[in-house]
């Protein structure tokens, strides 16, 4: 699913205004009927919902919340911040549409003296600014969000957190933005939702569909985009009544060396789950019974070497290759990556010390196949491409280098992005911080590896692996919990992920 910049997000609003039609007021009352929605549906018992609104849309959406839950019946604290020049003329609409009712309290803060004192059991709802906001705030509203941040009550944001900018915050000090535990957005999230930098502002995102034109939206090219359980089962191939072992590719794993022999059998283990008809491992002489006995459907091509991988196995009965969990950086190590990069001409799934291997010798990367899939972790990405000074920047750059080497490149994290040569970037919506233990990138060398031999596209590898993967851990983590996941709980969960991808309507 596609997610849309703040412009493009204005341009949809006023496509939906002029072609549904709707008057924008109503599309106003949408929004706030879907927050009224979700605030009811929530098991919250809270003593005050005291809601902070601004002159602009955003301002408009909460007067309008602020209305439905007091009709509700819930006791609502209205704060309006007095604008600067005028109410924008939704905001002024609903200020009119605000009843006098014994459960509503409007109060116009004029000075910090004026600001309420917020109590732990009362909920924050935010609603000052919006994505409009292209500026950092200041004077008594930059007093007001330092106001509501150094309260301990939990804040709710509306669209996005006051303060914070839709995309780019590099230019934005984050002096005054207000840290919500959760953000309810409209129709689509923002990009800066995705990034590490901006989590403690947004919490917990959700988005709120408020009906928009999905003429305008279809036709929409835009270069970010989401993964959803949808586009999954778009992805995911079926197989037909005469499919064989045969027909559903012969995945190669070169992985493992001494000590690290289970990276080879985590890798084997989600490639078999994978749905590739045929699995073989190349590993160090004494791992090959290791291997065969944790993983007996894979076959093993054992090294001469007793320790590490040295030999280039004959490529030509494989449909896809991976190489790098747990091989290890030595010299001898490096020759045989050497020798693969001259040889092999299919893409190559490239993870762990494969990575580390390449960031060592500078160059490798203009030898890479084209389409070639790297998984590296933060870390590794800064080893291969060194630092960046931001996540925003970061992303950017992700997108320019896979275009420029011509390679699918996952950056692993909250939320796994992967770019395409494309210039295109998807990024991730399954995963939790259980998986953040040792063998969960085996565990997705070996499931992308297992897709490439199928048959699918290398950039939907990479997606449809990463979303799997993600949702294998969250289906993990809903039987032994965040804290005890180990990587084998994932791999053990991969057939229950294809299962909800298949069947899940929603």
């Amino acid at each position: 699913m596609k997610i849309l910049t703040t412009e493009q997000i204005r341009r949809a609003d006023a496509y939906t205004i002029t072609h549904e039609p709707v008057p924008s007021l109503d599309l106003m009352e949408r929004a706030a009927l879907g927050l009224a929605r979700y605030i009811e549906k929530q098991p919250w018992n809270f003593k005050n919902i005291r809601i902070f609104a601004g002159y602009g849309n955003n301002g408009g959406d909460g007067m309008a919340l602020a209305r439905l839950l007091s009709d509700k019946g819930r006791y609502v604290n209205l704060y309006l911040i007095t604008p600067e020049k005028s109410w924008s003329p939704d905001a002024k609409a609903n200020l009119n549409r605000l009843p006098e009712e014994e459960n509503l309290e409007i109060n116009y803060p004029h000075q910090v003296s004026d600001f309420p004192e917020i109590e732990e059991g009362d909920l924050i709802i935010d609603a000052i600014f919006g994505t409009g906001l292209s500026s950092e705030p200041i004077g008594l509203i930059a007093d007001l969000i330092d106001h509501i941040n150094n309260s301990n009550a939990p804040v709710l944001s509306i669209d996005i957190p006051s303060g914070l900018f839709g995309e780019d915050n590099r230019s934005n000090s984050r002096k005054h933005i207000v840290r919500a535990f959760q953000t309810l957005t409209f129709e689509f999230p923002k990009l800066a939702f995705f990034l590490p930098e901006n989590h403690a502002y947004v919490g917990e995102w959700k988005v709120i569909p408020i009906g928009l034109h999905p003429d305008f939206t279809r036709g929409l090219p835009t270069q970010w985009n989401f993964t959803s359980l949808e586009d999954a089962r778009r992805w995911l191939k079926v197989r037909g009544k005469f499919s064989h072992k045969g027909s559903l590719g012969h995945s190669l794993l070169i992985a493992g060396s001494t000590g690290k022999a289970g990276a080879a059998v985590l890798a084997a283990s989600a490639c078999i789950r994978s749905g590739s008809g045929l699995t073989t491992v190349m590993i160090p002489g004494s791992a090959n019974s290791i291997v065969q006995t944790a993983v007996p459907e894979a076959m093993t091509i054992p090294d001469s070497d007793p320790d590490r991988w040295t030999q280039i196995p004959d490529l030509t009965p494989f449909n896809s290759l991976g190489v790098g969990p747990g091989i290890g950086v030595d010299t001898f190590t490096w020759s045989a990556m050497d020798k693969i990069l001259n040889s092999c001409r299919m893409p190559l799934v490239l993870d762990a010390d494969a990575l580390n291997l390449m960031a060592l010798n500078p160059g490798t990367l203009l030898r890479l196949p084209n389409n070639s899939i790297l998984t590296p972790h933060p870390g590794e990405f800064k080893r291969l491409f060194g630092d960046d000074p931001d996540d925003f920047t970061r992303i950017l750059r992700l997108k320019d280098l896979s275009i420029f080497y011509r390679i699918v490149l996952i950056l692993k994290g909250a939320h796994t992005a992967v770019a395409g040569p494309d210039g295109s970037v998807w990024l991730n919506t399954t995963g939790n911080p259980g998986m953040a233990t040792g063998g969960a990138g085996d565990v997705l060398t070996g499931l992308i590896t297992g897709l490439l031999a199928q048959g699918y596209e290398p950039v939907i590898a990479a997606r449809l692996g990463v979303f799997i993967h993600g949702l294998a851990g969250d289906l993990a983590a809903e039987n032994v919990g965040q804290e005890a996941m180990k990587a084998g709980d994932i791999v053990e969960h991969i057939g229950k992920a294809y299962l909800r991808i298949h069947n899940n309507p929603s």
